[in-house]
């Protein structure tokens, strides 16, 4: 058990337990109906057309993150950030993996409200191709070879999954490809801890700056601000 449950990296451990209690509490809560797009959205699935009239639900960028639709789902998911999230929490170090992980996931979620908010959606996957994003990036950007050979796999990983993406309609396309983007533009901001100079002050200005108007532009798009 020890080996499997490391220590040294709390956010993915808090993650996946926070994870795992949600997921409990709609199995025991809604016995039956857990999958069910009313069942989501109670739990804090995201649906666009609610926060659209009712902007006091964006709240609703953030908990899709934590809700999942039946037990592959979850499964996949928890696996996925168990396996990916120790790697990149050691690498960007507890508070910046945990600041990426959020920030992907919210860009992740304003793509589906943009583009599909007539979707009932949830899932970490949002956050989850975030981290495949910052690992692009550092493939191209870091003189780390460590960093570089895992980017090559992870740039594999990401192009895999949006192709299963596009096949498959139960999977929000827009929210994985929003969350690649939100990753890929915060990890110019959340430098790693061996290269904390990896990007000049300029850049992660400008990076913060693009991912802040991106945000800010969604919202008000789909608003109607």
């Amino acid at each position: 058990m020890k080996q499997m449950i490391n220590t040294r990296h709390p956010v993915t451990n808090g993650l996946l337990l926070l994870t795992a209690v949600v997921f409990v509490a709609m199995q025991i809560l809604r016995f039956g109906q857990a999958t069910t797009a009313q069942t989501i959205y109670d739990f804090g699935g995201m649906y666009g057309l609610i926060v659209k009239v009712d902007p006091t639900q964006l709240w609703r960028l953030i908990s899709p993150i934590f809700v999942h639709i039946g037990w592959e789902h979850f499964l996949f998911n928890s696996m996925t950030l168990y396996v990916f999230g120790y790697q990149m929490e050691a690498i960007f170090g507890s508070k910046r993996f945990f600041l990426l992980y959020l920030l992907a996931g919210v860009m992740g979620n304003l793509f589906i409200l943009f583009l599909t908010p007539s979707a009932v959606a949830a899932g970490a996957s949002t956050s989850l191709f975030g981290l495949f994003g910052a690992m692009v990036v550092l493939r191209f950007q870091s003189r780390n070879p460590y960093l570089q050979l895992l980017g090559q796999r992870y740039i594999a990983l990401l192009l895999l999954n949006l192709a299963l993406g596009l096949f498959n309609p139960e999977i929000s396309l827009a929210g994985h490809v929003g969350g690649a983007v939100g990753g890929a533009i915060a990890t110019v901001f959340l430098p790693t801890t061996s290269e904390p100079y990896l990007f000049t002050h300029q850049q992660r200005r400008m990076a913060l700056g693009v991912y802040l108007l991106l945000v800010i532009g969604l919202v008000a798009i789909s608003l109607g601000l």
